[in-house]
């Protein structure tokens, strides 16, 4: 075990003053191994005791004063049910006493204080200590005369004293380092759930849409190329960020967000890069950018559509050269950070009427990622409505499911919010109807029932049976099938009543065999005379 770590501990500094002021000795610390490291650096406070100090300044005299620690030292390894001080005599006749230093039942050391005597000495002893010091340092003889007489005296009860507070100190060591090890585990802990919480898997979808952007996902992670993620809001933008992040080699590092339609220029500026002392009105002191705090890791910069051309050219320098130019300051910084963008508008047009720099554009489109929009998604609809039931669910409600025609509903709404708008409304779902087994379709909003059912008219309910997707499906086919029929085939017209791409309605048709079940006439009446 490390103890310098344990220094600045609070009953450390305490014991030091304390042993320091009642009996003039020093604390020291052994590990497992009886090696005093401090002894070995020559990094400590020299000894009160005069000979102590000059044996351990000599090299002869370091080496038995080690071997007196190691004497102590086994005594503990010895007796590994020993939990109070021992003491000894060391190579000098003065006394050393010690209290082990276990963790989690783990032998860790002592911690320790030698130096002193049991009771007054007298000249015999002050002579005996001097024939002693001959061998180890006899340049300091002169200096140790009557030297005896200021060696620290430890009686019976003092020795009590200060064994107690030697065993209250490695108490405290190992109270201290066990709570060190929880917090570290704890926080490893906290790190693969983050981990695992974002891992591509835990991210809801299986439509064919969502596959093409997991496969994109996986091979842009563990890259460190600028990202482009395009969809509207709601789209599950900043979570795609996220896992993209916890899967790659940046895991371990900040991950930092910023909404760049969130400031006002300035207030942005300073945001991303930082400002110094006195660069503005209010700017008391230095400030870190956040493009500094995401150093080394990864910075989500969200609606970076709606940056202001100056911000532009400070984004395009940090993402070629690495380097940027806080509010105020004259010196340039430099930061190692993978930057992963987001918008729900369309860059390409923005570059083509000038209000986004076109080298910008090519910059942080290295890749880019297009998350389909959940009215391009419906398959996923059932495994969204189930996980946001599960996650919502509160202790004491009821609710298992929602009623067949409330699930027909919510499968024939274009959802423009998207997948923010469906979290919000299962958990509203759950606040009112949270006591009924079955949430009703009365209990859904009413700007979804009515764009859905215009004038509150009936609604065909999905079959009551079966799988919750295989009802969904059969709503989804009933509803192209009468807008085929509504329409007269026109894909394009029922595209956009349906809210969906023609691609995708087409292919839905292909799935159900529905343009096998058309009138003739339908079928045969081309696109353009239906649209007139």
């Amino acid at each position: 075990m490390d103890f310098e770590k344990h220094q600045n501990l609070h009953t450390i500094v305490m014991l030091r003053d304390v042993i320091r002021k009642w009996w003039q000795v020093e604390l020291s610390f052994a590990d497992r191994n009886g090696v005093v490291h401090d002894w070995q650096r020559g990094d400590f406070i020299p000894p009160p005791n005069d000979f102590c100090r000059h044996s351990l300044g000599s090299r002869e005299g370091m080496r038995r004063c080690a071997q007196s620690v190691r004497v102590l030292h086994e005594k503990f390894k010895a007796a590994k049910k020993q939990r109070h001080s021992l003491s000894h005599d060391c190579h000098l006749r003065l006394s050393i006493v010690g209290a082990p230093l276990y963790i989690r039942n783990e032998y860790e050391g002592f911690l320790f204080v030698e130096g002193f005597a049991r009771q007054p000495l007298t000249p015999g002893d002050g002579q005996v200590l001097l024939d002693k010091m001959r061998d180890i340092a006899p340049a300091a003889l002169g200096e140790l005369s009557g030297a005896w007489e200021r060696v620290p005296v430890l009686d019976g009860s003092e020795l009590s004293k200060l064994s107690d507070l030697l065993e209250f100190a490695v108490t405290e060591i190992a109270n201290q380092e066990v709570e060190l090890t929880r917090k570290e585990e704890t926080i490893q802990s906290m790190a693969s759930e983050l981990s695992n919480r974002y891992r591509f898997e835990k991210i809801i979808g299986r439509s064919g849409a969502m596959n093409e952007v997991f496969r994109l996902m996986e091979k842009v992670a563990n890259s460190d190329s600028t990202v482009l993620i395009n969809g509207e809001s709601g789209t599950g933008k900043e979570l795609v960020a996220r896992a993209i992040h916890h899967n790659g080699p940046r895991k371990d590092k900040p991950f930092v967000v910023q909404n760049c339609s969130a400031f006002n220029d300035n207030l942005l500026e300073s945001a991303l890069f930082g400002h110094t002392r006195g660069a503005f009105t209010g700017a008391l002191k230095d400030k870190k950018g956040l493009f500094e705090v995401a150093d080394t890791g990864t910075f989500f910069l969200d609606e970076v559509g709606d940056m202001s051309p100056a911000l532009q050219v400070k984004l395009l320098r940090v993402l070629q050269e690495g380097t940027f130019l806080p509010v105020g300051g004259t010196h340039s910084r430099e930061v190692d950070v993978r930057v992963i963008a987001a918008t729900h508008k369309d860059l390409g047009e923005l570059v083509k009427r000038g209000e986004f720099r076109e080298d910008l554009y090519y910059r942080i489109n290295v890749i880019r990622l297009q998350l389909p929009p959940l009215r391009e998604r419906k398959d996923d609809l059932p495994v969204l409505i189930d996980h946001f039931l599960r996650k919502h669910h509160r202790e004491g409600q009821r609710a298992r499911g929602l009623a067949p025609e409330a699930l027909g509903i919510l499968g024939a709404y274009a959802w423009p919010g998207n997948i923010r708008e469906l979290e919000n409304e299962i958990e509203r779902l759950l606040v009112l109807g949270g006591e009924l087994e079955v949430i009703p379709a009365e209990l859904l909003s009413s700007r979804i029932r009515d764009t859905v059912v215009p004038g509150g008219g009936p609604f065909i309910a999905p079959r009551a049976h079966g799988k919750l997707h295989e009802a969904v499906e059969s709503l989804e086919k009933e509803m192209i099938h009468q807008g085929l029929v509504r329409t007269r085939n026109n894909k394009s017209r029922l595209s956009r009543e349906l809210g969906i791409s023609r691609s995708n309605l087409i292919l839905k048709i292909t799935r159900y065999g529905l343009d096998k079940g058309l009138p003739e006439a339908l079928t045969d009446a081309p696109e353009e005379e239906v649209e007139a």
